[in-house]
């Protein structure tokens, strides 16, 4: 129950079925060989080294003093092998030492790390947005200083935007950084919950951290970015003393235990120097660069998790002998029909949420391509796919880690199964990178009445383009999930017209008071939609050793459309009816 064996048939069928990989410029070189031998070297990594540190991490007793923090034992050593393996450098850009290789590659890679260790994990998934946005945004100078380290992992990045009296409302920043003559800044104030903020796996930590020039506007406009490094460096690029910066404590958490989550305290003596990002007041649309690949990585941990507690559900409900089956015999509790509904419901909504994770990696790495970066259709595609994929991900990952506390039973509550610390673990996840709330606003406010619903019906109208024919369905099962799957489509596109029409009423508390609702509708539709594109991927020319998968897929596909899809026709009331209670009723 505590092992983690990576699905790596599925990722596959994913990424080269569904998605034509291939199709990608920065996998012209990567043939159908070469990604099965990344994916199981990575696959060894996670099975092997961080799967069994992951209980490790979650009981060690982590502690900050004087400013230091010491990891699990195991960990450091585990951060040392994924780097000299190359993993840190997968997606990023060959003229700073990364592999250039498509983050469509790259998202079923770090799913096996989150599933195997979600807590090591989020040290490099926070260099890996601190990387995005000096790559985007920062000089020349600083880009050729900071990127090469940290794209080999020597160095981890973090990022530096809540404050004890900003969480999700960044204009009221108070952090301060003041010009100097040389053109470099000293930052003073103070960051929370900044995670991997302070650690021992790199000599050096490159904080990326919002602050205000002294001339700066009030509000988001007024806000700067600025890398600041916890040690300076010296003239020839090595690391020279000590910043003016220090952890000064760490939360105690409900999960994810071994990522320690520090409170970072800038400019005690006089202020820690740093150098800033691009132009003066661009920090909050700088961060965003980070922030969006970040906010689809928390929807792939949110994927990561629930695989992991289905797959220890499973092997639990597999093993534990309780009850008889319909022919009076002791049976495992996996015969039992309520157990099997409950392991279909985890591994429905798991295999449903990636594939549509994956999807949007593929429009981001479309979006970047030479021949797309006027055409704007891919990054609207992704853009709309952000929010579902972090908001409804993460949701359904309580769901389904809660689930899979439930299949054990009393002992799913007891911490040996290790349930109890997915279910821990996952519930960070609709919380940090902009609550769910946020991105449900998001996708209705930003992505849905901006445009006039633009990007929704050319997401609705590729889908239907792709899914309707239900050619690998069972015969006596394709006319009812092709006509259920239609009345879904005209469920959400009916939801998106009463959204437009509240929008143009002025009814925005309405909207407000909807837009989870309306989050939750997108994610059932899309996961259903990539669950019929995941059916419709398995070609006949794969032969034998595909029709296992097929019925898998078949099998779980049809259960999703049974058990789970139904549930947007009960929300559409709220859509239609939906509002805000008074404030003093609240």
């Amino acid at each position: 129950m505590l092992t983690y064996n990576p699905p790596i048939e599925d990722m596959r069928h994913i990424i080269e079925k569904v998605l034509n990989i291939h199709g990608l410029d920065k996998a012209a070189e990567l043939d159908e060989e070469m990604i099965d031998a990344i994916l199981h070297e990575a696959a060894k990594l996670a099975r092997d080294v961080l799967a069994p540190l992951n209980r490790v991490g979650d009981e060690f007793p982590m502690e900050c003093k004087d400013g230091v923090v010491i990891t699990p034992p195991g960990f450091k050593d585990a951060y040392s092998q994924y780097c000299e393996s190359g993993w840190n450098s997968v997606p990023f850009a060959p003229e700073y030492e990364g592999q250039g290789l498509p983050y469509t590659l790259s998202f079923p890679l770090q799913e096996m790390w989150q599933s195997a260790n979600m807590s090591f994990s989020l040290c490099p998934l926070l260099n890996q947005g601190a990387i995005e946005a000096i790559e985007h945004h920062a000089s020349d100078d600083v880009k050729q200083m900071f990127l090469p380290r940290m794209i080999s992992g020597e160095w981890t990045g973090t990022m530096n935007l809540t404050e004890p009296q900003a969480g999700s409302d960044l204009s009221v920043v108070r952090t301060k950084a003041e010009p100097q003559a040389d053109g470099m800044y000293k930052i003073t104030g103070q960051k929370i919950y900044i995670t991997f903020g302070e650690h021992d796996f790199s000599e050096n930590i490159i904080h990326l951290v919002l602050a205000r020039t002294p001339d700066a506007p009030e509000g988001v406009k007024g806000i700067s970015l600025f890398v600041v490094p916890k040690f300076k460096l010296n003239a020839d690029g090595s690391i020279g003393e000590r910043n003016d910066l220090i952890c000064s404590g760490i939360e105690h958490k409900l999960g994810i235990h071994a990522s320690p989550t520090c409170t970072m305290t800038f400019g005690e003596n006089g202020g820690a120097t740093g150098y800033i990002v691009g132009e003066p007041n661009e920090g909050l649309k700088y961060m965003f660069t980070m922030m969006n690949m970040a906010r689809l990585n928390v929807g792939l941990q949110g994927i990561a998790i629930s695989e992991r507690a289905y797959q220890a559900a499973k092997a639990y409900a597999a093993d534990r002998t309780q009850g008889k089956n319909l022919k009076g015999e002791s049976a495992n509790i996996i015969e039992h029909a309520d157990v099997r509904r409950m392991l279909f419901t985890m591994k429905a909504y798991t295999e449903a949420a990636r594939a549509l994770a994956y999807e949007a990696a593929y429009y981001y790495d479309l979006s970047q391509q030479d021949d797309h970066k006027d055409d704007p259709a891919a990054a609207a595609r992704v853009a709309l796919l952000t929010p579902v994929v972090k908001g409804w991900s993460t949701d359904i990952s309580l769901d389904v880690t809660s689930l899979g506390v439930q299949v054990c039973g009393g002992m799913g509550f007891i911490e040996e199964t290790g349930l109890a610390q997915y279910y821990r673990d996952a519930r960070i996840l609709p919380i940090y990178e902009g609550t769910n709330g946020i991105q449900a606003m998001d996708l209705v406010f930003r992505k849905t009445i901006m445009d006039k619903g633009a990007a929704f019906s050319a997401w609705l109208t590729d889908a239907k383009e792709k899914t309707l024919s239900m050619s690998k369905c069972p015969a006596e099962s394709v006319s009812k999930m092709s006509a259920d799957l239609t009345a879904a489509y005209d469920t959400l596109e009916r939801a998106t017209s009463i959204i437009l029409d509240l929008a143009g009423k002025g009814e925005h508390d309405r909207l407000g008071g909807i837009a989870t609702t309306y989050l939750k509708m997108f994610g059932l539709v899309a996961g259903a939609s990539m669950l019929v594109r995941c059916l419709n991927g398995i070609h006949d020319q794969d032969g034998d050793n595909r029709k296992e998968f097929m019925e898998d897929k078949a099998t779980t596909t049809q259960f999703y459309f049974d058990f789970l899809l139904p549930q947007i026709h009960g929300l559409m009331p709220t859509i239609e009816n939906g509002s805000t209670p008074e404030v003093s009723a609240a």
